[in-house]
């Protein structure tokens, strides 16, 4: 009898996956980067993620980041939105909220490849 091992299912990706694209030597980022985590504890199974643009530079290129925090929010699979926010706590809030809500928009393909690219 020969065993059979089976591997478990990946698990599902969040429905909610939001980036907060900054520089470690950007004084205002490392004060957001607390703010922004704690936004993603509001929202439950959504994944949040900093992603340092000079560390991680091989993955956010050929798309550039020219103000900081820069945000990319996918919902369901899809961008919804890539671009700078104020760096507050209610501004990304309202931002992934009206996201979640919002029927879905066809998003720029360089966003879409680099939204594939960062949650691998």
């Amino acid at each position: 009898m020969e065993l059979v091992v089976s591997t478990p299912p990946a698990p599902p990706a969040p429905r909610l996956w939001v980036a907060c694209l900054c520089a470690d030597w950007c004084g205002s980022c490392r004060d957001y980067q607390e703010r922004f985590e704690q936004v993603g504890r509001a929202f439950p199974g959504a994944e949040f993620v900093w992603v340092d643009i000079e560390d991680q530079a091989d993955v956010v290129d050929p798309v550039e980041v020219d103000n900081f925090p820069t945000v990319l929010v996918v919902v369901d699979g899809a961008a919804r939105f890539f671009g700078s926010i104020t760096p507050q706590m209610e501004t990304l809030q309202r931002l992934v909220q009206a996201q979640l809500e919002a029927p879905g928009a066809p998003a720029d393909p360089e966003v879409t490849a680099l939204a594939q690219r960062l949650r691998r």
